[in-house]
């Protein structure tokens, strides 16, 4: 028998397709995650934005095409969000964003459709690559942006404990492990934070880079943990969202400009060489000029390595989708300036690194630095670990020599 863990989305549902792929191979299939003809395939949907919804609903009939007598196991974020939307597509059977631990037990399920609980679901430990591999320690959410469908679809937060997250690092043979989760900054077990997690990871072989923080992680005692550990890499993806304390203030990002950049400094004081990477939403309902302005100036005052911009997409549902959109013309102007603006910034985080040594991990089509600039070396090979010396930029990163295999 043959399966298909299909994944649209986020590193969350990867890391959980990873593990599904391993219950399945457990139970005796052979196993892909490219659409290709099989036996039962299972859909891992998002919901982020009205695309991926949409993506999510057509790799259905993508899937019929492959087989359209196969078993179509349907969960995550889109079909919580829509349920009629993949029932009506004649699939065998379908569960939301909190039942992935039972979705192995569907695979024999005579029903439709399981009940959503409020505990985290612990997944089988998946096969690691010798590369890069995503460890899920958390999920759901409580923030409760305004722009944001997620805790919605998530569910409250929710954390694995601490020992649980230990076995599955203990069968990691991947060079780099990714710690993942809606909201890692909410980490909990007991008295144990995100940056005890850390610190009990510092034994392992590999190195650990964190998923996407938020501004309230950054207080000294996470960063003396962080540095205590010693593996930990120097990147930061520390979600910003907007400049503008007004803009801020609308989506209910509880946090100021003026303290963002005090946790940006922060962080410079312990990592002088910290690559902070950024998300930041173009057009969000009621953003002036004047805050798209301020936006614009703190990717400068920040000193962002990297930004990732996109315009605002109203999500029906959430607080923000009540609030009158901009014009789609607005946002096309505003991104195509505020592209401008980071690509500068990369440049300027980048010649900063030239003629310097760092230690890189290479995958197929090339590697990343520790502070996550993307590297390629002539004679790399996929899964190996080498410090290299950044020769000279390249579209997207920097052509670097192999000094020698770490």
């Amino acid at each position: 028998m043959k399966a298909c863990v299909f994944t649209l989305g986020c590193k969350v549902n990867e890391a959980e397709s990873a593990s599904l792929m391993a219950g399945l191979e457990a139970r005796g299939y052979a196993v892909t995650d490219e659409l290709s003809p099989a036996d039962v395939y299972i859909l891992n949907t998002c919901a982020v934005t009205a695309e991926a919804e949409k993506k999510s609903r057509q790799a259905i009939a993508r899937i019929r095409k492959c087989n359209p007598e196969a078993k179509i196991i349907v969960c995550g974020c889109a079909y919580q969000r829509d349920p009629q939307a993949f029932a009506a597509r004649n699939v065998s059977v379908v569960t939301g964003a909190m039942h992935k631990d039972r979705v192995l037990e569907l695979l024999d399920f005579s029903g439709t459709s399981l009940e959503n609980e409020d505990v985290f679901c612990e997944l089988p430990i998946p096969k690691r690559t010798h590369t890069r591999a995503n460890l899920r320690i958390q999920d759901g959410c409580n923030r409760f942006c305004s722009y944001c469908i997620i805790p919605y679809l998530r569910g409250r937060t929710r954390s694995r404990s601490l020992t649980s997250i230990l076995a599955e690092a203990s069968a990691c043979t991947a060079q780099e492990l990714v710690l993942t989760g809606i909201d890692i900054t909410s980490y909990r077990d007991g008295d144990k934070d995100l940056g005890d997690v850390l610190l009990a990871l510092s034994d392992f072989p590999f190195r650990v880079r964190l998923g996407s923080l938020e501004e309230g992680i950054v207080i000294r005692d996470f960063l003396e943990k962080m540095r205590a550990a010693g593996n930990v890499c120097e990147h930061f993806h520390l979600s910003l969202q907007s400049g503008s304390d007004a803009v801020l203030k609308k989506m209910n990002r509880r946090y100021t400009r003026a303290q963002y950049l005090e946790a940006c400094a922060l962080i410079y004081d312990f990592f002088p060489d910290a690559a902070i990477t950024t998300d930041i939403i173009v057009g969000f309902p009621t953003e002036t000029e004047a805050d798209f302005s301020d936006t614009l100036a703190i990717v400068d005052e920040a000193g962002f390595a990297r930004v990732h911009a996109f315009p605002y997409s109203r999500r029906a549902g959430t607080v923000a989708a009540k609030l009158p959109d901009l014009p789609a013309a607005v946002k096309k102007e505003r991104m195509a300036r505020l592209s401008k603006v980071a690509a500068a910034a990369e440049e300027r985080y980048l010649a900063r690194f030239l003629g310097r040594t760092l230690e890189a991990v290479f995958e197929e089509d090339g590697g990343y630095t520790h502070n996550y600039i993307r590297v390629r070396a002539d004679g790399a090979r996929e899964g190996e670990r080498c410090l290299v010396r950044l020769e000279q930029p390249e579209q997207d990163g920097a052509h670097a020599v192999i000094i020698k295999e770490i």
